[in-house]
C-alpha cells in the first residue's frame, strides 16, 4: 500500500504510525467526554509551485500544511472542530469544542456515522491503487522545465507574441482516518502538473489559449516542449475570429469542455441537490435522462486514477458501478447523510464522483476529432466556454463560447463573442454522437460530444 512510513523518503514530517496514534488518542478523548460516536481525520500535505513568464521567474512557492478534524455525535446531534496544532493541549481543546458544539446543536434525524455494513474494513481500506508518486524536484529543476515549456510555445511561430506564463507544480499528501464504528484507513497521494498560456497576434487581434498536463506520476507528464507547442498551435488557430448569425445549430463540444456537461450531470444527481429538490433531475432514478445510446460507468479502483479511492470521505467503501445504462439513470451520488434524507443507502460518494467515463454505443474506434467534425458537417465546434450560466434548478444553460465554424465537415474559420443556450435535460437527450477522442479532466473521462441542436446567439 502507498503509505508514507519513511519521512526521509517521502518528505513528510509525520509517519502513518504517528497519525494512527493521534486518531486513537482523539477517539479515546471523545468517548471519555461522553460522545455516542466520533470520527477523526488527520492529514498533511506539502508541495512546490514555480511560475515563469517571458523567460523570467515570477514565483516560487513552497507549501506545507497539516490538520486534524474531529466530529462528535451526541445521539443525532453533531459537532465538528479542527486544528493545525497537534499538541496534546490543542487536541483536548479541539475535542472539547466539537463536543460543546454538538451539545448545543439541534437534533437531525439524518445525522450520524455510516452504518458499519457500509464501511471499508480490513483489507478493503488498505487497497493499493498506486496513487503516491512523490516527485523529487527542486525549484531550480522545476524552473528549468517551466522555461522549456514556455520557450517551446514562444518559438512555435512568430505570431506568438506574448505569454501569460508557464508553471510547474508538485504536490503530495497523506491522511489517516478512523471512527468509533471500527473504520481505520488512510493513504498517500500525489498530483503533479505542467501548464502554459501563450498569446498570439498583436493589438486588437490577440488570442490566448492554454494547455496542461496533470498526472499522479511525474514520469507520465507530457514533455514540456509538446505542451508548449500544442498550446501555441491552439492560440494561433484562433486568430482572426468572426461572428456568427443567430440561429439553431448542431454543436460539437471539444472533449476538454464536454467534461463540464458531465460535471453538471453529477451535480444534478448528487444527494444535496436531490434532497433539497434544487435540481432539474429530481426523481430521475430509473428515468431516461440521456439519449438511449449513452452509458456512464464509474470505477473508483483504476490504478493511478485521478478520482481513485478505496473509500470515500466517510470511510464508506467504493464500488465500480453503472451510473447510466442505455440513457437510463441507475444510481445517484449519495453520502450517508443525503442517503438518509432521501430514505436510501449511501453510494460511497461523500467527497464526489470517482473516475466516471461516458461512452456511446454508436462510437466506432475510428471516431477521432476529424470523424466527429464530419458528423457535425455544418455547425459550431466549441473549444472554450465562459461564464457560469447554468441553472441547476431548471437545467437552463447559457454560456459564452468560442470555437470554430465547420462547413462540409472541415473547420472553416474561428468564431468568438457568441453565446450558446439550451436546457441540459434536452441537451442530454439530444446527444447524437460521442467521439473516441477521450480526454480525462480530473475524475471525468469523455470524448467530444455532438448535440443535435442548440440556440447560438451571435450577430
Amino acid at each position: 500500500m502507498n503509505t508514507p512510513d519513511s519521512t526521509a523518503t517521502c518528505g513528510f514530517a509525520y509517519s502513518r504510525a504517528q497519525f494512527a496514534e493521534l486518531v486513537e488518542d482523539v477517539l479515546r478523548q471523545a468517548r471519555e467526554l461522553g460522545a455516542s460516536d466520533a470520527g477523526v481525520e488527520v492529514s498533511e500535505g506539502s508541495g512546490l509551485s514555480v511560475s515563469v513568464r517571458k523567460g523570467e521567474i515570477e514565483n516560487v512557492e513552497r507549501n506545507r500544511d497539516k490538520s486534524i478534524g474531529v466530529t462528535v455525535y451526541l445521539g443525532q446531534r453533531r459537532g465538528n472542530a479542527s486544528t493545525s496544532d497537534f499538541s496534546p493541549a490543542a487536541l483536548r481543546q479541539t475535542v472539547q469544542a466539537a463536543y460543546d458544539i454538538a451539545r448545543f446543536t439541534a437534533e437531525d434525524s439524518a445525522a450520524g456515522l455510516p452504518e458499519p455494513a457500509d464501511l471499508a474494513l480490513g483489507a478493503v481500506s488498505g487497497m493499493d491503487l498506486d496513487l503516491f508518486h512523490p516527485w523529487d524536484i527542486d525549484a531550480e529543476r522545476a524552473t528549468e522545465i517551466a522555461l522549456r515549456c514556455e520557450a517551446a510555445a514562444l518559438g512555435t511561430d512568430r505570431r506568438i507574441t506574448n505569454s501569460e506564463g508557464a508553471g510547474v507544480s508538485a504536490q503530495q499528501s497523506h491522511f489517516y482516518a478512523g471512527n468509533s464504528r471500527g473504520f481505520r484507513g488512510g493513504y498517500a497521494s500525489s498530483r503533479h502538473s505542467l501548464s502554459v498560456a501563450p498569446i498570439a497576434g498583436r493589438g486588437r487581434d490577440m488570442q490566448r489559449d492554454a494547455w496542461y498536463s496533470s498526472m499522479r506520476d511525474a514520469a507520465d507528464l507530457a514533455a514540456p516542449e509538446a505542451v508548449g507547442r500544442y498550446a501555441a498551435e491552439r492560440a494561433l488557430a484562433r486568430l482572426k475570429p468572426r461572428r456568427l448569425p443567430t440561429g439553431e445549430l448542431p454543436v460539437l463540444f471539444e472533449n476538454t469542455v464536454a467534461a463540464g456537461l458531465l460535471g453538471s450531470y453529477v451535480q444534478a444527481t448528487s444527494g444535496g441537490s436531490l434532497y433539497r429538490r434544487t435540481t432539474f433531475l429530481t426523481d430521475s432514478l430509473g428515468q431516461q435522462t440521456f439519449a438511449d445510446h449513452i452509458d456512464l460507468r464509474e470505477d473508483p479502483h483504476i490504478r493511478k486514477g485521478k478520482g481513485s479511492a478505496p473509500f470515500d470521505d466517510e470511510g464508506v467503501r467504493t464500488r465500480a458501478r453503472s451510473v447510466v445504462e442505455a440513457g437510463v439513470t441507475q444510481g445517484y451520488f449519495l453520502s450517508s447523510y443525503s442517503a438518509r434524507k432521501l430514505g436510501m443507502r449511501t453510494t460511497g460518494h461523500a467527497g464526489g464522483s470517482q473516475n466516471l467515463t461516458l461512452t456511446s454505443r454508436l462510437t466506432d474506434p475510428g471516431d477521432n476529432l476529424d470523424a466527429m467534425l464530419k458528423k457535425l458537417h455544418r455547425g459550431l465546434f466549441v473549444v472554450e466556454l465562459m461564464g457560469q450560466g447554468v441553472n441547476a434548478v431548471t437545467g437552463d444553460y447559457s454560456r459564452g463560447a468560442a470555437g470554430y465554424w465547420v462547413e462540409d465537415g472541415r473547420i472553416a474559420y474561428p468564431v468568438d463573442e457568441i453565446t450558446i443556450a439550451g436546457n441540459l435535460r434536452e441537451m442530454f437527450q439530444r446527444i447524437v454522437a460521442v467521439g473516441a477522442d477521450t480526454y480525462t479532466s480530473g475524475s471525468k473521462t469523455i470524448g467530444s460530444v455532438l448535440v443535435e441542436k442548440m440556440m447560438v446567439a451571435g450577430e
